[in-house]
């Protein structure tokens, strides 16, 4: 039987702690964006000192990036699960679209709009070697698609996905309080499918 290492309770006070600003970090940057948020609230909110903030944060960007971090390992999880179920390419970006339009939901208007903006910002403070979980996992359901032979042979399915989760996001963010968004969001999602040969 192995043992697993406690954590010590200074690591989980600073856990605690980090968690505690996350969540205060995103409640102001709900309220006022990312642009105009103040530190001073989220530290009062959170209990902690002024540097507290800067310790765990060195901008308030990073806290924009561990939250992109999480949501999209989160997404991409959730996914995962539901394509384990074998449901066809239709199914799997339908369940994309429900996942990002509940990201859309939870974060609001404002947020979602600060948290794409970082997404694809050429200046984000980060480190970009690392894969978009959500974009792997959609062209890995694009390529199992493909060969089985449900999608044309000459798609490039990190390309589609790309194409696809891009176009998702620009239509939620411009859309956002169009009321006709649903239908235009259903016909992009014909069109994807169409565009690389769905079967």
């Amino acid at each position: 039987m192995s043992v697993v290492d406690k954590p010590s309770a200074r690591e989980t006070k600073r856990l605690q702690t980090r968690e505690r600003l996350m969540g205060a970090a995103i409640a102001e940057f709900k309220r006022a964006g990312m642009a105009e948020a103040d530190v001073g609230a989220i530290v009062t909110a959170a209990g902690v000192a002024h540097g507290t903030f800067f310790f765990h944060f060195p901008t308030k960007e990073h806290v924009l990036l561990e939250l992109e971090q999480r949501e999209e390992e989160r997404i991409a999880k959730q996914l995962a699960r539901s394509t384990g179920s074998k449901q066809d390419l239709s199914s799997t970006l339908e369940e994309a679209v429900r996942l990002v339009m509940g990201l859309e939901r939870r974060l609001g208007a404002v947020l979602f709009k600060d948290f794409l903006a970082l997404h694809f910002s050429q200046t984000r403070p980060a480190d970009e070697s690392r894969q978009h979980p959500v974009i792997v996992e959609v062209a890995q359901e694009i390529e199992h698609a493909q060969k089985q032979g449900r999608v044309d042979r000459d798609v490039n399915p990190m390309n589609s996905a790309v194409f696809f989760l891009l176009g998702l996001y620009a239509l939620l963010t411009t859309t956002h309080d169009w009321p006709g968004q649903n239908e235009m969001i259903d016909d992009y999602l014909t069109r994807t499918l169409r565009s690389i040969g769905v079967r």
